[in-house]
């Protein structure tokens, strides 16, 4: 799920599209190169590259920028980036949790830390929180896809353990083993889904009054806005009116 999260339209403004897609695309090719990188060059014989391209082709990634990243993960000057779970606590007690790609760990963690002190949170130990979220995977489709029941009887067919509908998608969630064999059946029923990847799923959601959820999502959108930062999962709610006001 690289460059996506359940946050991401809440905190862009008119006017900065632009450079936020530029900032996508970065980290949507960093996530192919290191997913090239630790397996086949085939995102047909590798499950992290297949969801990373699917990733970047719902963003509309130009084809020719997912083919150079999948090349560069090959080239002598390949960067090394290592994989990183940040974790901390949010105002209100929120639980985030942060995945990075990074090439200097001392770097990101110092920005992170600095993010959630000026939040008035505090980064925690890797552990601390993750309890609270269970490590499932998603495969996401656009709604027009399939029908409500007609998603969630070919789902259950897969093996998958649950969907959810909203106004735009299909959610189905799996476990972390089945991921891929449902993905492959329900692409070969309705196509190529929007996403298939692992994602941490909060277990209950804490509802937030305005002022710690403006604060939160302050947050967030600053996590997100780090070029290593990859994803970032929060355990809380907030009110349709402070959505609408910073969305704005």
């Amino acid at each position: 799920m690289a460059g996506h999260s359940q946050f991401k339209n809440i905190m862009h403004k008119k006017g900065k599209q632009d450079a936020i897609r530029s900032k996508l695309f970065s980290k949507l090719a960093r996530e192919i190169t290191v997913a090239a990188k630790m397996g086949l060059p085939d995102p047909n014989m590798n499950a992290r590259l297949r969801a990373a391209v699917l990733a970047a082709r719902a963003e509309n990634m130009p084809k020719d920028n997912i083919e150079r990243a999948i090349k560069k993960a090959s080239g002598a000057d390949a960067e090394n980036y290592d994989e990183v779970r940040y974790e901390g606590y949010a105002p209100g007690g929120v639980a985030v949790i942060i995945e990075a790609l990074t090439d200097n760990r001392n770097r990101t963690a110092g920005e992170v830390r600095s993010y959630f002190t000026k939040a008035g949170g505090a980064l925690a130990e890797t552990g601390a929180v993750s309890f609270m979220f269970d490590r499932v995977g998603l495969v996401e489709f656009d709604k027009k896809a399939a029908t409500e029941d007609g998603m969630m009887e070919a789902a259950i067919d897969a093996g998958a353990d649950d969907v959810s509908t909203t106004d735009e998608t299909h959610e189905v969630i799996t476990s972390v083993e089945s991921l891929r064999d449902v993905a492959r059946a329900l692409e070969e029923k309705f196509g190529e889904p929007r996403k298939a990847a692992l994602i941490w799923r909060p277990q209950n959601t804490i509802k937030v009054d305005d002022d710690s959820g403006e604060k939160i999502l302050k947050l967030v959108g600053a996590l997100e806005d780090n070029d290593d930062v990859q994803n970032v999962y929060a355990n809380f709610e907030v009110s349709d009116a402070l959505v609408a006001k910073l969305s704005g």
